[in-house]
C-alpha cells in the first residue's frame, strides 16, 4: 500500500481479526494485513470471535458470513449485545442485491463478496479502521458546504460548529455528496459510488440513509440535503 501505515494512539498498528473457515483465504488476507503495517490475528470458527476480540481488542474484525457452526450475522449480534462497537467488514460469497442489503443492515460497516482483491481488502478495512477512537488521525482533509465540515481522515464532521456522529456508511455518502455539492446525484449513482452495487431504482436503501443524514445534519436547521424529484438528492449550501 502506498499509504503510510495506520497507527494506534498509543503508537502501535492498528489491529484486524480476520474470521473464515478458509484457512488458506484467512492466511492471505494476514499476510497483506501484515505487509499493510497490521497486527493481525486469524481465527476460523464463529464461536471463537467473541473471546478473540475481547483478547485482541481489534480495531477491524473481517468477518466470513457462512462460518461452520455459527453464522457471521450471530456473531456480529453477540459482539453489538456485548457492546463492542469494534467496525466489522463482511466477507461472503453471496452476491445477490438481497444479501449485500441484508449485511448492511444487520450491523454490519461494509460489505464485500469473494472472490475479492487483496488491496480493495485492505482500502476498505482502512476506511473503517480511522473512524476507531483507538486509532490516530492523520494530517485532516477537509471539505467544507456551507457551515458543515467534513474530516476526512479523521472521519468527523461539524455542523455550525457542533460535533455530528455519523455511522461509517453515513459518513461514505455525506462525503460523496459533499464532494459532488450542488451536483443532483441519482439513487444509481449513489448505489454504485457509495456501496458499489446496483440494486435498480426501486431500491429505498438511498432514501433511507438519506433520511438517516437528514435527521443528524438537518434537524432543527435549514436543509442541507435536498430531494430533487425525478432525479436525486443534492448536498447545497443553505443561501
Amino acid at each position: 500500500m502506498s499509504d503510510q501505515p495506520l497507527q494506534r494512539t498509543d503508537g502501535s498498528p492498528v489491529r484486524a481479526l480476520v474470521v473464515d473457515d478458509e484457512h488458506a483465504l484467512a492466511d492471505a488476507a494476514r499476510q497483506a494485513f501484515e505487509a499493510d503495517g497490521w497486527s493481525v490475528r486469524a481465527v476460523h470458527r464463529g464461536r471463537d470471535v467473541q473471546f478473540a476480540a475481547r483478547e485482541f481488542q481489534p480495531d477491524v474484525i473481517v468477518l466470513d458470513v457462512m462460518l461452520p457452526d455459527i453464522d457471521g450475522f450471530q456473531v456480529l449480534e453477540r459482539l453489538r449485545d456485548a457492546r463492542d462497537d469494534v467496525r466489522v467488514l463482511f466477507l461472503t460469497a453471496r452476491d445477490s442485491s438481497e444479501d449485500r442489503l441484508a449485511g448492511l443492515t444487520r450491523g454490519g460497516d461494509d460489505y464485500l463478496t469473494k472472490p475479492f482483491g487483496v488491496a480493495e481488502l485492505l482500502v476498505r478495512a482502512r476506511i473503517l479502521a480511522r473512524t476507531s477512537a483507538r486509532v490516530a488521525a492523520t494530517a485532516p482533509v477537509g471539505i467544507t458546504v456551507g457551515d458543515l465540515v467534513l474530516d476526512e481522515d479523521s472521519r468527523t464532521v461539524t455542523r455550525g460548529g457542533e460535533a455530528i456522529e455519523l455511522t461509517p456508511t453515513e459518513f461514505e455518502l455525506l462525503r460523496h455528496l459533499a464532494r459532488n455539492a450542488n451536483r443532483v446525484l441519482s439513487r444509481e449513482h449513489l448505489l454504485a459510488n457509495v456501496w458499489g452495487m446496483d440494486f435498480g431504482s426501486s431500491s429505498n436503501l438511498v432514501d433511507m440513509y438519506v433520511s438517516y443524514l437528514r435527521r443528524k445534519i438537518d434537524a432543527g436547521r435549514s436543509p442541507l440535503v435536498q430531494t430533487v424529484r425525478g432525479a436525486g438528492y443534492v448536498l447545497r449550501p443553505v443561501s
